[in-house]
């Protein structure tokens, strides 16, 4: 299950929901029409699968980075840093989702609504006790992780338009670690995340 949605990102963020044909997406995961179906029913439920699994990955990293027991620069600087590598590595996955959110969400506005939102509560929780106990400055906490998701996902989303910027027919490793660290050191810097003393 897990190839077939990896697989089919890139049919999704080439062609998009409409465009998508279930004839291309069997051929990208390597099956016959008759196991997509098999396995998903149609082709509405296997790109809400897609999308619900990119949603999950970005959420686990949130999971993994903020949370109350690490500092907020170890925290904040491990989660740029994991959604930066998202976006290094899959590309499709974050074009998918901007996709669908120009579009107005039409296949996943629940999920935004009930389990993204939840998670973002949490998450917010989780800053502004860093706020509290004095370890970097008071932020917005939902307006801080929409700015992180605009930073890091600008580099899947727009790399046509920084790659032309740049001047570069690809954006090797070296280039994308500084921009990684450019993130990282926007967000530290700008909640005023106090330096980690332990």
């Amino acid at each position: 299950m897990e190839h077939i949605l990896a697989a089919t990102e890139p049919v999704f963020s080439k062609h998009g929901f409409e465009g998508a044909t279930m004839t291309q997406l069997a051929a990208a995961s390597g099956l016959p029409k008759a196991n997509l179906h098999y396995y998903f029913g149609t082709k509405r439920k296997l790109y809400q699968a897609v999308l619900e699994g990119i949603l999950a990955l970005w959420l686990e990293d949130a999971a993994e980075w903020i949370v109350p027991e690490r500092h907020p620069a170890e925290g904040l600087e491990g989660y740029v840093r994991a959604k930066m590598a998202h976006s290094r590595l899959r590309p499709h996955a974050s074009r998918i989702f901007a996709g669908e959110l120009l579009r107005g969400a039409p296949h996943i506005m629940m999920y935004l609504g009930i389990e993204l939102r939840n998670r973002d509560t949490e998450l917010a929780s989780v800053i502004e006790g860093w706020s509290a106990r004095g370890l970097m400055d008071p932020v917005n906490p939902v307006h801080l992780l929409f700015n992180i998701w605009a930073m890091t996902q600008t580099y899947a989303d727009f790399d046509v338009q920084i790659r032309a910027v740049l001047g570069l027919v690809s954006i090797d490793d070296a280039e994308f670690a500084v921009a990684t660290d450019t993130v990282v050191a926007l967000v530290l810097k700008g909640c005023g995340v106090r330096p980690n003393m332990s």
